[in-house]
């Protein structure tokens, strides 16, 4: 897993109001994005949800349902893919990276006040400590994202 892995923390809001704003900041910066979740039912929601999360704005994503990957400029998937060829791989409801990858940039976002996703969360950041990749920890707070030391 070359690059950098940044641990999303929720706590203040979920993850259908976090990863939006996510998403938004990864297409202003000219960035392609996958975001795995857990389910292929997950999949579908976040597809409904990133459609309607707003009514001044839209995401442009798709999934296999609605085909043409390498159209997309994010890519909702269950599977270990990147057919839009994306920089970004964002991983939502306790998802694992695939095995071999070549993102830039792997964001774990979990839900802080779910005791499982704690567990996820903190078992990969145990084996990815040491991989030699970069990691960093960021933290909700009432004034946005805080980068937070992980020990």
């Amino acid at each position: 897993m070359p690059g950098e892995v940044r641990f999303y923390h929720l706590q203040r809001a979920r993850l259908e109001e976090a990863l939006p704003q996510l998403l938004e900041r990864t297409l202003a910066k000219g960035w392609r994005a996958v975001v795995k979740a857990g389910s292929d039912e997950r999949v579908e929601q976040l597809n409904t949800h990133l459609w309607t999360y707003t009514e001044s704005s839209f995401l442009p994503h798709g999934s296999s349902r609605d085909g043409d990957g390498a159209r997309q400029p994010i890519w909702l998937t269950a599977a270990d893919e990147n057919p839009n060829s994306a920089s970004v791989l964002m991983l939502v409801d306790g998802a694992q990276p695939p095995p071999a990858h070549t993102f830039e940039l792997t964001c774990v976002i979990f839900d802080g006040n779910d005791p499982s996703a704690l567990e996820t969360s903190r078992a990969m950041w145990k084996s990815l400590s040491t991989s030699g990749l970069q990691l960093t920890y960021w933290k909700q707070t009432e004034s946005g994202w805080s980068q937070q030391n992980a020990s």
